[in-house]
């Protein structure tokens, strides 16, 4: 009997849920990755933005392997040190106070912002979440019904209902939609899958006043450019350093390094009186036994992966490096100023060059992504004409320097029709 490649096992066994590239990848090493061929690529990808320390870093394999041996999971009906320690130094990060509820994922995340928004206006019948157009909040029902692109909706109806999708960046139309209906409003400050848009410091400014003065929950997804993406623990405040304080905040991707886990904090704010006017205590208690769970979020295992990877970000002074490069590789991008480039935007690692219409079969996105892949560089191709640099948040400068050059010389072969 032959053995079937891997392509053949995806092609006979797995849901075609994927757009996959045929790239049968074997193994990883910092930020390099190999195929089953042998073949070497610059990854700068990263897991869509999940190896923050790049592959097989050898401080997250010891940790991992030490654990594996000594406890993976007990389900949430214990107590467990490793994740009470994460909770704490995620609360320590954020440094508002309050709680962390662990899950598996960002689309789960953002299922208990929601969730969280509906409780703390239940007693007054108000649930609906202002969201924002080109945003993304997963896959699930409820985060296909949040997100503000129409192309993840196709084919699922009925929605979830409860979400008003608004313009991004524009303060009048979310003050043109808030209604007596209004409980939240949920926002990247970074859009991801969007395309790489960051919000501007007004805005955010004006979506914390708008929130101030109807009562409304200010909620933050930065599954994608939250835990140091940035160049920031918390991707709000490289945006705006002061006056912006959100109720609550989702987070996966870059937290783990692979490993499973997702997770949100809610804050310290009080979450009102209930129907008959008893107080309810504080925001971050809202969510009492019963209304929410989890069988494997927050697990050991889980929980030492997210330590390691913090903890190291914290210790080998990482941010700055995110800094440090996040800008170099902004400006030497637009530096180069090829035709195929219309435009290049980004904060820190989490970089989006916006191309023109190109000539060759396909989006530009997808051109683009499948020729820099044959050159040995991958990226993430993001909507029709956006690629997403979203690389270790430790590459060094040659590492970048090698990223530009790829860049260069296949970016410049591809012309604008």
């Amino acid at each position: 009997m032959t053995t079937p490649s891997t392509a053949e096992l995806y092609r006979d066994y797995v849901m075609p849920t994927y757009g996959r590239f045929d790239l049968a990848l074997a193994r990883g090493e910092g930020a390099r990755v190999w195929d089953e061929a042998g073949k070497s690529y610059l990854d700068f990808g990263a897991g869509i933005a999940v190896c923050s320390l790049g592959h097989a870093h050898p401080k997250l394999a010891k940790e991992l392997a030490a654990q594996a041996t000594t406890l993976i999971h007990t389900s949430n009906l214990y107590l467990t040190r490793p994740q009470g320690e994460l909770a704490k130094l995620i609360v320590d990060l954020v440094g508002l106070g309050g709680k962390v509820f662990f899950c598996n994922s960002g689309a789960e995340a953002n299922e208990g912002l929601y969730k969280l928004a509906r409780k703390f206006g239940a007693p007054t019948g108000r649930h609906e979440i202002i969201t924002f157009t080109n945003s993304f909040h997963g896959r699930t029902l409820g985060g296909i019904s949040a997100t503000g692109q129409e192309k993840v909706k196709t084919g699922f109806a009925p929605l979830v209902e409860g979400f008003v999708h608004v313009p991004f960046n524009d303060l009048p139309a979310v003050e043109a939609a808030i209604t007596p209906k209004t409980v939240a409003i949920l926002v990247e400050p970074v859009q991801g899958e969007g395309g790489i848009n960051p919000a501007t410091p007004e805005f955010l400014k004006g979506l914390q006043a708008l929130c101030d003065r109807h009562n409304l929950l200010l909620l933050f997804d930065e599954v994608q450019c939250g835990f140091g993406r940035t160049g920031d623990w918390c991707a709000w405040r490289t945006i705006v350093s002061s006056g912006v304080e959100p109720d609550a905040v989702s987070w996966a991707k870059g937290i783990a390094g692979g490993v499973p886990l997702g997770a949100f904090w809610a804050g310290i704010r009080t979450a009102g009186p209930d129907s008959e006017g008893k107080d309810r205590g504080l925001l971050c208690n809202l969510l009492g036994p019963g209304t929410h769970g989890t069988t494997y979020g927050g697990n050991p295992f889980a929980a030492i992966a997210g330590l390691t990877v913090l903890s190291t970000i914290q210790e080998e002074g990482i941010l700055e490096n995110v800094r440090t490069l996040g800008t170099y590789l902004i400006q030497s991008l637009k530096d180069l100023n090829l035709p195929a480039i219309r435009l290049v935007r980004g904060v820190g690692l989490m970089i989006g060059i916006e191309l023109n219409d190109l000539s060759g079969e396909g989006l530009p996105s997808i051109i683009a992504t499948k020729a820099l892949m044959s050159a040995g560089l991958l990226v993430i191709p993001s909507g029709d004409r956006t690629i997403r640099l979203l690389p270790p948040l430790n590459i060094t400068k040659g590492e970048a320097d090698q990223a530009l050059a790829i860049l260069k010389e296949v970016l410049s072969t591809l012309l604008p029709c």
